[in-house]
């Protein structure tokens, strides 16, 4: 078959284009990677912190700088019967140049407050990053769990239809009984019930997660098939170590008070006083009536400085002020060390829990409960077990199934947690 040069060049261009791009960017369904990039790059909030980190930034130079200087331009000893320039001698038209100039060390302090609160305002955009991390994973995994609850809930569903058949058969025919019937349709209606439960909770969190990424509330979410996956041991004290040196949180807290302690030693420069110099050239018109020569221009020199007198109810109060939120900045970064050392005991506590159950559930819960189901049925077949006990076999193996699930959802959750309060984006 011949193909034509243009499309063969289309294919290979495709090709290609398929080769040099990631997969997950031309697949529908959502990882867990995916859904954090989506979040890191899409997340308004975390734009918001993104730029506020950088206007902080651009603080610190501009804190540092002398004043601007003031331009004036001034008619001084202008007559106001003829309005003449060249009438009286001291008549002058004025330029002049003034600066403002703080005590020496002012602007330096001034501008190392402002460069702590940058580097704390950048490390408020890393803590953020972790937050965003931790909130996306933590939905993304509850969605995976209500997705593998609900497609449980509708296989169970199968089988308890199939249930019913096989106990309306026998009622039909005298081996059963009516009672066996009902049963079973209460039994189905209650799983129908739940799927409406569950699937009202999925809708939540799909928009959760979908705002989280930036994306309307309502856009469809299909999440990539999700593997138990495996869990890494954690060392608590480790883990509170690497927080105090590394938790962005804790870093910016830090930031803080280090900003703080500029201002208390800002607050204590204004003791001394400020300057001010100025120049300023007066330019004469006329001539001097006694030589006949041109009047000659005048210059002059101006120096000021403030006069700090009212100490006792504006710099004491000030240098209290300072001091009391040098002081605040101290209590709060130590109030969020045990803070923080409470959260990773809480997440460390949750996710061995959520191994040990997991490994209950792998080991013994599990097995025994399809064993135990598979004995039902095949001794309900030749009537050597009842239809109830039969339906209960079948639900404790359909609630086992949900409740494992719920657990490597919520192990993952908590490790989600545990990298968040230690400051870091994996634990492994």
């Amino acid at each position: 078959m011949h193909v034509p040069n243009k499309v063969r060049h289309l294919l290979a261009l495709a090709a290609l284009i398929s080769v040099a791009t990631p997969n997950w960017l031309w697949a529908d369904e959502l990882t867990l990677t995916r859904a954090e990039a989506l979040a890191l790059q899409h997340n308004p909030a975390m734009a918001a912190v993104t730029k506020n980190a950088e206007a902080m930034a651009a603080i610190p130079s501009q804190a540092g700088s002398l004043p601007d200087p003031t331009l004036s331009l001034n008619v001084m000893n202008l007559p106001v019967d003829t309005f003449s320039t060249t009438q009286e001698a001291m008549t002058q038209l004025q330029l002049g140049v003034t600066q403002a100039i703080p005590f020496p060390g002012k602007l330096e302090l001034k501008a190392a407050a402002a460069e702590h609160m940058a580097a704390a305002a950048l490390n408020n955009q890393q803590e953020f990053r972790l937050v965003l991390l931790r909130n996306t994973r933590i939905h993304w995994w509850n969605l995976a769990y209500l997705n593998k609850a609900l497609s449980i809930t509708r296989q169970n569903q199968s089988l308890l239809r199939n249930l019913v058949r096989i106990a309306e058969t026998k009622y039909k025919t005298g081996k059963g009984l009516q009672q066996d019937v009902l049963l079973a349709q209460l039994e189905l209606s209650k799983l129908l019930e739940q799927e409406l439960k569950l699937g009202a909770a999925q809708n939540s969190e799909r928009a959760e997660l979908n705002a989280l990424m930036g994306r309307a509330a309502s856009d469809d979410i299909v999440l990539a098939d999700t593997a138990r996956g495996t869990f890494a041991e954690t060392d608590t004290t480790a883990l509170k170590r690497w927080a105090r040196e590394h938790r962005p949180m804790l870093l910016a807290m830090h930031d803080k008070t280090l900003a703080a302690d500029s201002m208390v030693a800002l607050a204590q420069k204004d003791y001394y006083p400020d300057f001010k110099m100025g120049a300023v050239y007066g330019i004469r018109s006329g001539t001097n009536p006694a030589t006949r020569q041109t009047r000659a221009d005048l210059a002059s020199l101006m120096l000021s400085m403030t006069l700090p007198l009212y100490t006792d109810s504006k710099q004491d109060r000030a240098v209290d002020q300072r001091m009391a939120e040098k002081a605040r900045a101290e209590f709060s970064w130590l109030d969020a060390v045990n803070q923080v050392d409470a959260q990773i005991d809480s997440a460390a506590a949750d996710l061995r829990i959520a191994r040990s159950r997991l490994s209950l559930f792998e080991q013994g819960i599990l097995p025994q409960a399809r064993q135990t189901t598979a004995s039902m049925l095949a001794g309900y077949q030749v009537n050597k077990v009842d239809f109830l006990n039969l339906v209960r076999a079948q639900l404790s193996e359909f609630n086992t199934d949900i409740q494992y699930w719920q657990q490597v959802s919520l192990a993952h959750q908590a490790e989600a947690r545990l990298a968040a309060a230690a400051g870091k984006e994996h634990l492994q």
